[in-house]
């Protein structure tokens, strides 16, 4: 989960955010407003400020916010002049827009308000469905409207061309005020709160958002078109209510619920993907007649409320079907306010103390929580005032007598101050008093090492935030100095101040509590100092149920056994000891070993059995799984040379059998796709041929971990494979998310000597993608289901992997989301219409996407049982084709081609339902945050080069398919530091960047564009050329290496760019390579693997297999014919870091020098020579 920000508004408007992996309070960037209130979302903050403007803060990214606007320049013929601006009167404007109807001339498009920039000029458009138009741009038509073609034919009788320009929006990291309608009656009266949030609504389109607000007339508006591409949106809107409103709320989802004069609340239903507003009101009474309702704050399926006497509710039972919930329930503690977050988290500010508190035990199966607790992180700006007093107090201890300190151990040790948390559980019940300010300012001390657990307790339930860096020391009834034998600086005791209760004071840590008089130092920042908050907004705060947070301890300084540790051990003394203790083990290590090397070993070879019981798929009749039993014997030979063979034991037929297999055969062990059973397969080169690997099922997810976790490691000391995989490695992923790398030989691309690659042993790697992206120097990204992007850390192992089969270090957390599909299909009769009732040669009413199985969405389970439900059904319009408003597609029969609109030929329907499922585990993988991507591409290393200290070249396509470029990638930092974008005119889907900076790239509507003039200097490029796409095909998938360029339509084609040169480095034309391809990846050498759905006269456990090119030379870099591998079930390949090839014989060497002085390079490696001149320039193949 990517870091994000808690907002809060303190008593003098000023606006602070507080980061979950900070434990500072930081003002905002732009303080030159004052604000009452805020409400945030995942990307920005919209806020009401002391002149009742409603302003938004959009956050900074690397990937900007643009806008495209379009109008269309129509023309008709005539005999006189051929085609020119004279139009019927019947005709559409000569400038319009795509309809025609709307007026839209070039110099009347205006920008919506100040934040907006241009970013270039109007253009034409020379793009028309994926192919090039003729110059000019225009597309020809018989008449208005009518369908355009590129072509002009004789009766084409009109003509349009479109002209596009994209407009920025600038005011990022800045408060940008709403702009109003000019008429001042449409103008809303002055605003008094509002709120933001609809993000994730039901089937609601990515990135656009509800914002509510209430004007002080009590009127609730809701503010139009508010999206991501266009933050401000166009106008406000007057919702009609029963009554007058105070206060507003808005969940992501569809809770909305508005707060009255009278004390009622106001709950909108009818909220859904195509009425954002909602239908219809309904009252909700308060919990008690007396004090009425004064705030509600809403989240996904929770509401809370506080009435009028401050007390704190939770409502039950509320959800998507029931917004209005079932009754009340009373909280511990009084609140001035309330807000709900992301994961229905809730933070409130105190009523007697305006702290911000954090409600603890917040879980999806308890959405009331279990107790409050005081976030009492200290503003950024005391930051340095804390540091200048520490090192300062820090100087005064080497002064001896001038340095009044403290002699009592004032300061919690390590443990008891990080304790807090450390602790995942809920806080021990406390007293219902506890929880507010106490009312007494002598009820709490704390003191001394005895009672700092009791004054952390204090801060945990009623402390506030605090900016004081250095409260005045509180003395104990029990104080006595601490006992540090080893210490040589002597502290004297302070003088005693009066004491203060947490309400007044938090606990503080460290050694600024310390009295540094003599020095000069300023007095410490009294209790008034400390912030006093206002208004508090979770929207965009993400927190995990289990996650740790530094939000409630202080941290001022180093603990007190650390701090008079380190100032007494001097580093002379810490490298004598270093290397007395080298002396001792080296004397030890003589004695023990070198004393004894005569006698001969008393054990030549040892043998080690592990025995379980599996299932086993039996390959042959009766076709099913067997139990069986299992044996894996390990033996170690007097030379330490360990080898295993596994051994099942089947039963057929009342005859007892046995099949085994040597684990140094063994290529890979991969888990199995299966809704039903942990199950996991085994392959050896013999099974890979015949797509018959072993396949065994364990009883529980643990038992095939250990299995599998023991089962690898044995392979891996068989082949002697230990740690991280080399820089040279080739990476795939297979369709279960499952990560794998090979080591390559140097045969792997030998044509005299081929290796074939079904004995290429493959080792899984922890973490779960989708996408892999490697590079010679170390570098791998790759990409999850959820198009987050994660980055190689060096480590190996992780999720079943344990012990010795996992890195102690570079592990971490990651997690994937998913979308499972199926349809319901329904045909058309003339009695009832669309039913679910079909022809008996149909498909099943609710089935997958090819209509072969059958799908209900009761029967329907997560891809495997490491997957959890996430997310209810719902219907999914992002489908190919389009959907009309309830996500139907329509075709004249099954199986055909869907569209969005109903004709009267269409006699069946389908639509799309859509849940999400989510999957934790770990592996050596580190989240590159904030932006989602779709593809990455890594250039490939040239064989032999060094990287010339330039930063590696990494571009990359967002999930929205803007084009990126990675900044400051390197070996030492694979994340690198900043993206940089790369204006396109349409969405992208792939890329791919060569070994000399070839940038080739696949728009979503199949059409391929080359970036020009891409080197280390200019990272970016110039422009993009539009490449002609195969004849009637669409583009999917590109893939560069160092002089070959290759592609995969939509219909798994190959396609080989021909006539690609060093002068010409956009090629001629396409050559037709193979079908039936998933994936194509190019390496350094130029080597060609694919990921085939199917390889000819395999059987259908083949879908999904790794292939490769062989035959692929300079003079022939096509190839001959292909090489089958390890499948099926695989999905992506990478072999974009192997640059290895097999070391060449001396007449090899004497060929490439005559070669060289003709000026034909015979190997990969002369071609790399002859180009590495040519390195620099914009282009080089």
């Amino acid at each position: 989960m990517p870091d994000s920000a808690l907002w809060a508004v303190d008593l003098f408007g000023r606006v602070y955010t507080l980061s979950t992996a900070g434990q500072y309070w930081e003002l905002c960037k732009d303080t030159q407003l004052e604000f009452k209130r805020v409400s945030a979302a995942t990307q920005c903050c919209w806020g009401i400020a002391c002149d009742n403007q409603v302003y938004v803060y959009v956050c900074a990214s690397d990937v900007p916010i643009r806008r495209r606007e379009e109008a269309y320049e129509n023309q008709r013929w005539n005999p006189v002049g051929g085609f020119c601006e004279k139009l019927l009167p019947s005709d559409r404007w000569l400038w319009s827009d795509v309809s025609g109807l709307q007026h839209r001339p070039l110099d009347g498009v205006a920008l919506p308000s100040l934040h907006w920039e241009w970013e270039s000029d109007w253009y034409v458009d020379e793009n028309f469905g994926g192919e090039p138009t003729e110059k000019g741009g225009w597309t020809y038509a018989m008449d208005f409207p009518a369908t355009y073609t590129r072509d002009k034919k004789w009766n084409s009788c009109v003509r349009r061309r479109r002209w596009i320009r994209y407009r920025r929006y600038k005011s990022r990291d800045s408060w940008a005020k709403i702009p109003s309608k000019d008429d001042p009656k449409q103008l809303p009266d002055p605003f008094n709160d509002l709120s933001v949030g609809g993000w994730e609504i039901t089937d609601e389109p990515v990135g656009r958002l509800s914002v509510w607000a209430v004007s002080l007339q009590g009127k609730v508006w809701y503010r139009e078109d508010v999206s991501h591409p266009n933050p401000e949106g166009s106008s406000w809107s007057l919702m009609d209510t029963p009554g007058e409103a105070v206060q507003i709320s808005c969940g992501p989802h569809d809770l909305l619920w508005v707060t009255l004069w009278e004390g009622q609340a106001l709950v909108r239903e009818g909220i859904n993907r195509n009425n954002p507003k909602g239908s219809s009101w309904s009252v909700v009474e308060p919990p008690t007649s007396e004090n009425g309702i004064m705030h509600v704050a809403v989240g996904v399926g929770v509401v809370w409320a506080i009435t009028k006497d401050r007390k704190v509710w939770f409502r039950r039972g509320v959800n998507s079907h029931n917004p209005c919930g079932t009754s009340w329930i009373e909280m511990v503690g009084e609140m001035m306010m309330v807000n709900v977050g992301l994961n229905d988290q809730v933070w409130g500010i105190g009523c007697e103390d305006r702290a911000v508190y954090f409600r603890q035990g917040v879980t999806p199966s308890e959405l009331s929580g279990k107790t409050w607790k005081a976030i009492v992180a200290s503003r950024e700006c005391d930051r340095s005032h804390s540091g200048s007093s520490l090192s300062l107090l820090s100087a005064g201890c080497f002064f001896g007598d001038e340095v009044r300190g403290s002699g009592e151990s004032c300061v919690p040790s390590d443990t008891d101050a990080s304790s807090d948390a450390e602790r995942p559980g809920p806080d021990p019940p406390v007293p219902a008093e506890s929880l507010d300010c106490p009312r007494n300012p002598k009820d709490s001390f704390a003191s001394g090492p005895g009672t700092s657990r009791t004054a952390e307790h204090t801060v945990e339930v009623a402390s506030p935030a605090t900016q004081t860096p250095r409260p005045e020391p509180r003395p104990g009834p029990a104080s006595t100095p601490a006992e540090l034998p080893w210490t040589n600086i002597d502290l004297k005791e302070p003088k005693k101040a009066p004491s203060y209760s947490a309400a007044g004071f938090p606990e503080t840590t460290g050694l600024s509590s310390l009295e540094v008089l003599p020095l000069g130092l300023e007095e410490p920042c009294s209790a008034d100092d400390r912030p006093l908050w206002a208004w508090v907004s979770g929207g965009g705060c993400a927190v995990e149920a289990h996650s740790v947070l530094k939000w409630f301890s202080v941290h001022s300084g180093l603990s007190a056994s650390v701090q008079t540790l380190s100032l007494s051990i001097t580093p002379a003394q810490t490298a004598a000891w270093r290397k007395q203790i080298f002396q001792q083990l080296t004397e030890r290590t003589k004695r023990e070993l070198e004393n004894f090397r005569h006698y001969e070993q008393a054990v030549e070879q040892s043998v080690w059995v592990k025995t379980g019981t599996l299932q086993w798929w039996c390959n042959w009749k009766p076709h099913k799984w067997l139990d069986v039993r299992v044996a894996l014997e390990q033996f170690t030979g007097h030379d330490g040379a360990r080898d295993s063979i596994l051994f099942i034991y089947y039963v057929v037929h009342e005859e007892k059998k046995y099949i085994h297999v040597f684990l140094n055969e063994v290529t890979a062990l991969v888990p199995v796709l299966n809704e039903a059973k942990h199950s996991f397969a085994l392959y050896t080169p013999e099974r890979t041929r015949q797509r018959w690997p072993v396949r065994l099922a364990a009883a529980t997810e643990q038992d095939m971990n250990d299995w599998l976790a023991l089962l690898s490691l044995s392979c891996c000391e068989s082949r002697k494979i230990h740690g991280r995989p080399s820089p040279q490695a080739i990476w795939s992923v297979t369709c279960k998310g499952d990560v794998f790398v090979s080591e390559p030989s140097p045969d792997l691309e030998d044509p005299a000597h081929l290796l074939p690659c079904d004995q290429m042993f493959w080792r899984q790697m922890g973490g779960h993608l989708r996408v892999v992206e490697a590079n010679s120097r170390g570098v791998v990204w790759g990409i999850g289901y959820d198009h987050t992007a994660w980055v190689y850390t060096g480590g190996y192992g992780g999720g079943c992997f344990q012990g010795l089969a996992s890195s102690t270090s570079n592990i971490y957390t990651q997690s994937d989301v998913k979308s499972v599909y199926i349809y319901e299909n329904q045909r058309w009769n003339p009695v009832t219409g669309y039913s679910s009732r079909g022809l008996p040669t149909d498909r099943y009413m609710w089935s997958d996407a090819t209509g072969l199985q059958e799908c209900t969405k009761a029967g329907t389970k997560p891809p495997s049982l490491q997957w959890t439900w996430v997310s209810d059904w719902s219907v999914d319009f992002s489908v190919p084709g389009g959907t009309d408003q309830e996500g139907w597609q329509y075709a004249s029969d099954f199986p055909a081609s869907y569209h969005g609109y109903k004709t009267m030929k269409d006699f069946v329907r389908r639509r799309c339902w859509a849940r999400k499922c989510k999957l934790v585990t770990s592996g050596p993988w580190l989240e590159v945050a904030p932006i989602a991507l779709g593809d990455v591409s890594i250039i490939p290393e040239s064989p032999g080069a060094s990287g010339n200290g330039h930063s590696i070249a990494l571009w990359a396509i967002s999930d929205k398919g803007d084009v990126l470029c990675r900044l400051g990638v390197s070996e030492l930092n694979p994340a690198g530091s900043s993206w940089l974008h790369v204006g396109t005119d349409q969405p992208f889907a792939s890329i791919s960047i060569g070994a000399c900076y070839q940038v080739w790239a696949v728009a979503r509507d199949g059409s391929a564009f080359y970036r020009g003039s891409v080197s280390p200097s200019h990272p970016a490029g110039d422009s993009w050329y539009h490449i002609p796409s195969p004849p009637r095909q669409r583009l999917k998938q590109v893939s560069v290496g160092q002089t070959s360029v290759y592609a995969l339509d939509a219909n798994g084609n190959l396609w080989y760019r021909q006539g690609v040169t060093p002068s010409y480095p956009q090629g001629s034309s396409w050559e037709h390579m193979s079908n039936n391809v998933r994936h194509v990846s190019v390496g350094p050498l130029d080597q060609v693997w694919i990921i085939a759905n199917k390889v000819q006269g395999s059987h259908s456990l083949s879908r999904g297999t790794v292939c490769h090119r062989t035959g692929v030379q300079p003079h022939e870099p096509k190839g001959q014919g292909w090489d089958y591998g390890i499948g099926g079930g695989w999905d992506h390949i990478s072999v974009r870091a192997n640059a290895t090839r097999a070391p060449r014989s001396a007449s090899q060497e004497t060929a490439g020098e005559r070669s060289w002085e003709q000026g034909l390079p015979s190997r990969p490696a002369q071609v790399a020579g002859s180009l590495q001149g040519l390195s620099l320039g914009p282009i080089c193949c």
